[in-house]
Formats: C-alpha cells, sequence, structure tokens
C-alpha cells in the first residue's frame, strides 16, 4: 500500500480508537463513582445523542469548508478538550466534566466522520469506491473493536483522568498522520460555492435530493430496516445470552470478538473482490433478515451465534452497498449535507428498536419482539424489490 494512502487509514484507525475508549469509559466512571444504573444511562444518552443530531450540520459544514481543514479541527480540538476537561476537573472536581467532554467530542467525532465520507471519493483514484470503502472500513472496525480492551486495560493502570490524557494523544497522533498523508498526496479536491446559511437551506437541498432520486429512497427504506435489525441485535444479545442461553460473560465476550473477527474478514474479501452494487446489496440485506429470523427462532447458543455472525458480519457489506450507492448518485456539491440528513434518518430505527424491546420485551419475550422486526425487516425488502421490478417493467413498456 502507498505510503499517503497507509498515513490515511492510520490517521482513521487512531482516531476511532481514541473515540472508542472514550464511549466506553465514560458510563463505566459514571456508574463506578454513582453506583446508578439510572445515572450510568443517562450519562450514555448525553454523550451519544449529539452525535446523531449533528449529522446534518457536520455534512452542510464539509460542503462549505475544505474537508481536510475541517478534519484537523475535529482532531486538534477533540485533544484540547480532553486537556481542557483534566484541568477543569482538578479544579473543581466532579465527574461532569467527562461527561460534558465526551458530548463535545461526539459533535467533533461526528464532524470528523462527515469530512472523511466527503474526502474518500476522491483521494483513491487507483481504487474502487468499494475498495476504499472495504479498507477504510476494517481500519474504523479494528479501532472499534480494540478501543474497549486498551480502555480496560489503560484504567487497570491509570485513574481516569490520566487515561484521557491518553486519548487526547492519541487525538494528536492521528492528526499527524494525516499531515503526513497531506504531504505526501497530490490530489486536489474541489470546492464549490455553498449559501451562507448552513441550517434551514442545506436541509431543503437534502431533503430535495431525497425526494427526486429514487435510488436515495430505496437507500433509506433499506437501511431502516438493517438498523431495526442491528439496534435489536445490540438491545437484546446480552439478555439472550446470558438470560435465555444461561451461557457466561466469557461466552459473551467471545461471540463479540468473533462478531468482529467475521466482519473484518467479509471487509477483506469485499477489498479484494469486485462484486456488482445489487450483489452487495441484495445478499448483506438478505443475509441480515436470516440472521435475524435464526436468533428469534434459535433453541440454543449455537444457532443464535450463527444469527448473530450473520447480521454483524454482513452489516459493514451492506454499509459498503449504501454508501457506494449514495457516492453514485448525490451531487459531488450536496454530497456533505445529504450525507448528514440521510444519516440521521438511517440510524433513527436503532433507538426504535431499543424502545420496542423495552415496551414489548416484558409481555412478548424477546425473541418474539425479534421476530416481529424480522419480519418488519423482510416486507421492507420485498417492497423495495418490487418498487424496483415494477420501475423496470414500466420502462421497458416505455421502450
Amino acid at each position: 500500500m502507498r505510503k499517503d494512502y497507509l498515513a490515511f487509514f492510520i490517521s482513521l484507525f487512531l482516531s476511532r480508537l481514541a473515540d472508542q475508549i472514550l464511549l466506553f469509559i465514560v458510563p463505566l466512571i459514571v456508574f463506578q463513582t454513582t453506583n446508578s444504573v439510572s445515572w450510568a444511562g443517562l450519562a450514555f444518552f448525553v454523550e451519544s445523542l449529539p452525535r446523531y443530531l449533528s449529522f446534518p450540520v457536520c455534512g452542510a459544514l464539509c460542503d462549505k469548508y475544505p474537508a481536510v481543514r475541517i478534519l484537523h479541527i475535529s482532531q486538534v480540538y477533540r485533544a484540547l478538550a480532553c486537556v481542557v476537561s483534566v484541568l477543569l476537573y482538578g479544579m473543581f472536581d466532579g465527574i461532569y466534566w467527562i461527561v460534558i467532554l465526551s458530548a463535545l467530542c461526539g459533535v467533533l467525532t461526528t464532524q470528523g466522520i462527515m469530512a472523511r465520507e466527503v474526502l474518500l471519493p476522491h483521494i483513491f483514484k487507483h481504487y474502487s469506491y468499494a475498495k476504499t470503502l472495504s479498507y477504510s472500513q476494517i481500519a474504523d472496525q479494528t479501532g472499534l473493536v480494540l478501543g474497549p480492551l486498551v480502555a480496560a486495560l489503560m484504567l487497570e493502570v491509570w485513574a481516569w483522568h490520566w487515561v484521557v490524557l491518553g486519548v487526547a494523544g492519541l487525538f494528536l497522533l492521528a492528526d499527524v498522520a494525516m499531515r503526513i498523508w497531506q504531504r505526501n498526496t497530490t490530489v486536489n479536491l474541489e470546492t464549490f460555492e455553498q449559501h451562507n446559511d448552513i441550517w434551514l437551506q442545506p436541509l431543503r437541498i437534502a431533503f430535495g435530493h431525497i425526494r427526486d432520486l429514487p435510488e436515495l429512497k430505496k437507500i433509506i427504506a433499506l437501511a431502516v430496516g438493517v438498523n431495526l435489525i442491528i439496534g435489536v441485535t445490540l438491545a437484546t444479545s446480552a439478555a439472550m445470552v446470558i438470560g435465555q442461553y444461561a451461557a457466561g460473560k466469557d461466552t459473551y465476550a467471545g461471540l463479540q470478538a468473533a462478531g468482529a473477527v467475521v466482519t473484518i474478514a467479509i471487509l477483506f474479501y469485499l477489498a479484494r473482490a469486485s462484486l456488482p452494487l445489487k450483489v452487495l446489496g441484495g445478499l448483506s440485506y438478505s443475509m441480515i433478515a436470516v440472521g435475524a429470523l435464526i436468533t428469534a427462532i434459535s433453541p440454543n447458543m449455537w444457532a443464535y451465534a450463527t444469527g448473530f455472525l450473520l447480521v454483524t458480519g454482513f452489516d459493514k457489506m451492506f454499509n459498503v452497498y449504501i454508501r457506494s450507492t449514495r457516492q453514485r448518485v448525490i451531487p459531488v456539491q450536496d454530497f456533505g449535507k445529504t450525507v448528514g440528513v440521510l444519516t440521521l434518518l438511517n440510524n433513527l430505527s436503532q433507538p426504535l428498536a431499543g424502545l420496542l424491546i423495552a415496551l414489548l420485551a416484558a409481555p412478548l419475550g424477546a425473541q418474539t419482539v425479534i421476530l416481529l422486526l424480522a419480519g418488519i425487516t423482510v416486507l421492507i425488502g420485498v417492497a423495495v424489490a418490487s418498487g424496483r421490478h415494477a420501475a423496470v417493467k414500466a420502462e421497458l413498456d416505455v421502450r
């Protein structure tokens, strides 16, 4: 791999690793300090909600300003925020500083994600976009998997405020790697004139594209179906493994690790294969739906593990499909603002799945709820496929 490409992916890995360490330690530190699950849940809510809500504005900023500059700002300011929060903790004490830090870093992380999303189609011309996405997701997934492990090891040695300073160092290293990439790349990114408004006008443009481009409506519908399954799987996996099947925590941790390994293996395959977009979408969506059905009817731990691995493994393949599709159809000058709105819409069904589990798991049982959501996902897939076939038939009739 070329030096500039490697530096870019190292920066992505380090940034994701640092972000996952923060995501892991905040609810943990709050729980250890307060001994309250409710406060830990509130801390997770406060740190995660800004990440989703800021996607449309962050996407609009990436269209208005150079994405490389925004990426540098995202990484440097996250490092600075870590240092400032530790200083404020030393001056005033209290764990609320780490919660505020995580909420602020969540917004800056979203800004970094959107900046990389805008950059990726333009900086790896020697690779297909699907291959570029596969490599980037390998770096991202590796950081995501290692983050909690590294955080746990760091907390064994240091107090949490020293861990936060270590996270600041990782963000700075990520920025150094980005500057190495920038110094070695020959890519000149085109910029476009944008409206001064970064609030209402970008939203109008984004929703206009969603209204006018059938492909976008299709991937939103499919993403809603997939995220229902991802959400219900994340919400129930611990209860299913430890409660339903009476397995231990080590089995649960092993299942999570196996999911990461399967995901990375699939991404490595996609990085070397050239599959048509329709195959990527159809195969990944079908396997996720099949995996959900297996988890819903599984009589034992081994069957559940098979379904779980299908869901988690093919989720990233589906991600490559939807990101490749939107890169192909969204006008480049509106890419950031439109992807920001799409990302927000796509992810709303995950918390909805968690809410349905909270409301229905007690009266119906977790597996019944999973089966219900799997049925909805299948119906969405059938509806999208039927709509596509009807559109193709209408076009042939016109000809």
